[in-house]
C-alpha cells in the first residue's frame, strides 16, 4: 500500500538530545562542563534509554521526566560532578530542544504533499509540548503520540499500535523514522516501512528486523514518500 502517514520519533530524531548539554556549556558559570559535555550528553541519553527499557521488561512504568532525571544523574555522577544548581540548568533546558537544522522544511515538504506527519515518542506530553513549542514546528504535525496513552515504553507492540489507531491505517501505510536502530525495529517488526536516521554513522543494529532505509540525517525523507 502507499504511504499516508510519517511518523517521526522526537528525541535525537527531530530534537538534538544533546543541545541540553552544549547550550549549558556555554554559559558562564558553567565552566567544568566545557570538556566534559560530550560524554555527560551521551551517557545521559544512554542511560534515559537503559531505564525505559528496564521499566519496560519489570512492567514498572514511570513517565520520561522521570527517567530523564535519572540518567542525568548517573551522568554527573560518572563525571564526578555534584553541583544540584548545574543538575537544574541542565534539566530546564532539555524542556528547550532545538529541532535539526533540517526538520522544518521536511516536514513542510511532507504536509505539501497531502501525507499526515505526527510524533511518536517515550515523552510525556508536556515534555513533548514543549519540544514542539520550542521548535516551533507545532502546525507542521497532525498529531502528537505518548506512550502515556497506553503506560509501557517502546519497543512495545502496543506503542506502535497508537499510530494505526489515531490515523485508521494499515501498519504499511506508515513511514516511520527514528534515530534509535532498536527502535526502527521494533517499528520494523510491527510492520511500518522504517527508516533509520544515523547521524552518527553507527554500524547496523544484529536484530532480526531491519529497516528499509538509512539516511545520514532528514534531509531527503520526503524523496522516499513518492
Amino acid at each position: 500500500m502507499a504511504i499516508k502517514t510519517c511518523v517521526f520519533d522526537a528525541y535525537g530524531t527531530l530534537f538534538d538530545v544533546a543541545a541540553a548539554a552544549r547550550e549549558a556549556a556555554s554559559q558562564p558559570g558553567n565552566e567544568i562542563l566545557q570538556d566534559t559535555w560530550p560524554a555527560i550528553a551521551q551517557d545521559w541519553r544512554l542511560k534515559q534509554l537503559q531505564y525505559t527499557w528496564l521499566r519496560a521488561v519489570m512492567q514498572e512504568h514511570c513517565d520520561f521526566w522521570q527517567v530523564t532525571q535519572d540518567g542525568l544523574d548517573w551522568a554527573l555522577a560518572a563525571a564526578n560532578i555534584s553541583d544540584a544548581r548545574l543538575r537544574q540548568v541542565l534539566l530546564d533546558l532539555y524542556w528547550e530542544l532545538s529541532a535539526y537544522p533540517e526538520v522544518a522544511a521536511m516536514l513542510k515538504t511532507l504536509k505539501d504533499r497531502g501525507l499526515a506527519t505526527a510524533i511518536l515518542s517515550n515523552g510525556s506530553p508536556d515534555m513533548l509540548q514543549a519540544a514542539v513549542t520550542s521548535a516551533q514546528v507545532g502546525d507542521l504535525l497532525d498529531d502528537v503520540l505518548s506512550v502515556e496513552s497506553v503506560g509501557v515504553f517502546k519497543p512495545d507492540a502496543r506503542v506502535y499500535g497508537l499510530v494505526t489507531s489515531r490515523f485508521d491505517c494499515a501498519p504499511d501505510q506508515v513511514l516511520f523514522v527514528s534515530s534509535n536502530g532498536w527502535d526502527a525495529a521494533g517499528a520494523a517488526h510491527f510492520g511500518f516501512e522504517t527508516v533509520w536516521v544515523n547521524r552518527a554513522g553507527d554500524p547496523m543494529d544484529t536484530l532480526p528486523w531491519t529497516p528499509q532505509h538509512v539516511l545520514a540525517d532528514l534531509t531527503d525523507l520526503p524523496g522516499l514518500v513518492v
